[in-house]
């Protein structure tokens, strides 16, 4: 059966299997850019609302603003396409136990709705567009140094392996390169701390103090395998979110 949406994918080199040389994982490349309720509004009004775009953003700032204040509260909320609740992660001891900020995060649970997955499921489709290999610069891995994880959880203010290709910042100090995590808002917070490590297949550098939430990690630089640096800055964006808790 066809499908409606096509999401194109590169393959990846996989690299949490170092001893499996033929093991990829797919950065979907049509992915684009993050869109944010200013987007949502003109899609609303291109397909025929009749309010106006301040109402429309209005509207849906004060839905995320609620949103968030039911969150606050301990209290689950579901849309048409995520439902999120409340979780206290970590483990309880002894006969009296206390919330321990060193021991336990707050954090949220997101679930996909029943009618997301199973409009993705009917309508979404994949087409591999090939390897992205050697020639390719990319994020493959980040590695949170103060717990050793690679799921996505970092740790602010600890440091962070940054593995892949062609992701040196060059020049370093030059305004509007460097390595930036890009919160749901589309704020973008800069490393500022001097790198500890910076080579072409990896970064080691120190998280800047980050609020709980999801961000995107993004490397903007004019790094070449030449001596001559790229006449326009890259952008290579990490294909997973990353996640304070």
């Amino acid at each position: 059966m066809s499908k409606k949406f096509t999401w194109k994918v590169w393959l990846l080199p996989n690299l949490l299997t170092k001893d499996v040389h033929n093991d990829y994982t797919a950065d979907v490349s049509t992915a684009g850019e993050t869109k944010h309720n200013d987007d949502i509004a003109k899609a609303i009004k291109e397909e025929g609302s009749d309010l106006q775009m301040e109402t429309l953003i209005d509207v849906l700032n004060r839905g995320d603003r609620w949103k968030r204040r039911f969150l606050l509260e301990g209290t689950s909320v579901q849309d048409g396409n995520l439902h999120l609740s409340p979780r206290v992660k970590g483990n309880w001891e002894g006969t009296d136990p206390h919330y321990d900020p060193k021991d336990h995060k707050i954090t949220l649970n997101a679930i996909l709705t029943a009618d997301l997955r199973k409009t993705i499921e009917e309508e979404v489709g994949v087409e591999v567009l090939g390897k992205k290999i050697d020639g390719g610069a990319f994020i493959g891995l980040v590695t949170d140094v103060t717990t050793g994880k690679k799921d996505g959880t970092i740790t602010p203010d600890g440091d962070v392996i940054i593995t892949g290709n062609k992701i040196k910042i060059d020049p370093v100090g030059e305004e509007g390169l460097g390595v930036f995590f890009v919160d749901v808002y589309g704020t973008e917070i800069p490393v500022t701390h001097p790198f500890t490590q910076n080579d072409p297949k990896k970064v080691v550098c120190r998280i800047p103090i980050l609020a709980a939430g999801e961000y995107t990690l993004k490397i903007v630089t004019q790094f070449s395998n030449s001596a001559i640096l790229l006449k326009a800055p890259r952008t290579i964006t990490y294909e997973l979110p990353l996640t304070v808790e």
